[in-house]
């Protein structure tokens, strides 16, 4: 115990790790779109993921689909249970269900990759070759916070160093394992691997799978979740991700990066325009020195009247700009529905300049 209290003395007396980073700016050059125009944002001025009102508008457009999100799942075959209710059990049941699925549709968390860990406590050349193994020292108590735990590694040259992210993320789930996740990150979150699971839609799968096996603010969870958003973006298919916790990650990571269009179109071609006008209301709130936020600004636009503003931006040839875009913008501003049987392909976007 006294060699505990030794180890934590000396643990406090260095300096924390920072676990979060500034991390490298995911905004792609959006010269040729309207909305991501004008002067780029600084960090500290910039909405954060986790503030209230963020929250509140991807969960909005998140939708809440119960049929969705209580579906099947494959398990042991059960017999079913038949209840009979009164309309009024009924509707306390739908409200009932409604909170559970409030609860699962809850956002996992979105944070910058932490800083690399290289803190060497000494080098003891007396110890240089004594074995041809390495030792690491944990501190196994139990009232510990895993993130504050002193971690330490003898190398074979006699250094003393504070375990790197890796070998902590390994250690601690040994000596404090984490139901479903594994000591060696399984196989499928490999490149190669994680396009023939995209190629089968199941993305959801893949971000579950993630959120057990890798801490949130690790590289690769960071890199699985950017590789699976683009691959949902470059296809389209946002809809796998409606109605799931992981929709609003998805629209914060599109967001950021200025790609909002595809998603955008999506909502007008289901009819959400509630959700468009949300999604471009958070736009301007994460980009407020675009050219759109700032015409939106002195037009003090709101409502369906940001989507009509953004139309005219484009149509008056300001940019270049998706043809489909304004197509359904337009029909949908005039109530129409879609009677085109052959609509231009979203993918294609920005291809033609207007006049």
């Amino acid at each position: 115990m006294a060699a505990l209290g030794a180890a934590r003395c000396l643990f406090r007396s260095h300096s924390r790790v920072k676990h979060v980073q500034k991390s490298k700016h995911m905004l792609v050059k959006c010269g040729a779109r309207t909305l991501c125009s004008g002067t780029k944002d600084t960090d500290d001025a910039k909405p954060q993921f986790t503030d209230p009102s963020v929250q509140d508008i991807l969960t909005r457009i998140t939708g809440l689909d119960l049929q969705k999100v209580f579906r099947p799942i494959k398990q042991e075959l059960k017999p079913p249970t038949y209840k009979l209710m009164t309309d009024e059990q009924l509707e306390q049941a739908t409200e009932l269900a409604t909170e559970q699925a409030k609860k699962l549709l809850k956002m996992p968390p979105v944070l910058q990759e932490r800083k690399p860990i290289y803190d060497v406590l000494s080098v003891d050349k007396i110890l240089a070759g004594t074995d041809t193994a390495k030792y690491v020292f944990t501190d196994i108590t139990y009232n510990i916070p895993h993130r504050e735990r002193f971690i330490v590694v003898r190398e074979t040259d006699g250094t003393l160093r504070k375990a790197n992210w890796e070998e902590r993320d390994r250690l601690i789930q040994v000596y404090f394992p984490k139901e479903g996740r594994k000591l060696t990150a399984p196989l499928i979150f490999k490149e190669e691997n994680l396009k023939m699971v995209f190629s089968q839609d199941r993305h959801e799968d893949v971000l579950d799978l993630c959120l057990v096996q890798f801490e949130p603010d690790s590289s690769e969870y960071i890199r699985v979740h950017a590789a699976t958003y683009e691959d949902l973006d470059k296809h389209g298919k946002y809809e796998l991700l409606r109605s799931t916790r992981h929709f609003g990650g998805m629209a914060w990571y599109l967001l950021n990066a200025c790609r909002v269009d595809g998603l955008l179109v999506d909502m007008l071609k289901k009819e959400l325009l509630q959700d468009a006008v949300s999604l471009v209301s958070l736009f301007h709130m994460v980009h407020p020195h675009s050219e759109s936020a700032q015409e939106a600004a002195n037009q003090q636009a709101t409502g369906t009247d940001l989507l009509k503003m953004e139309c005219g931006l484009q149509q008056r040839g300001m940019q270049q700009v998706s043809i489909l875009t304004v197509w359904v913008v337009v029909n949908m501003l005039l109530g129409l529905k879609e009677s085109c049987t052959e609509q231009p392909d979203w993918r294609l976007m920005y291809s033609t300049k207007m006049h």
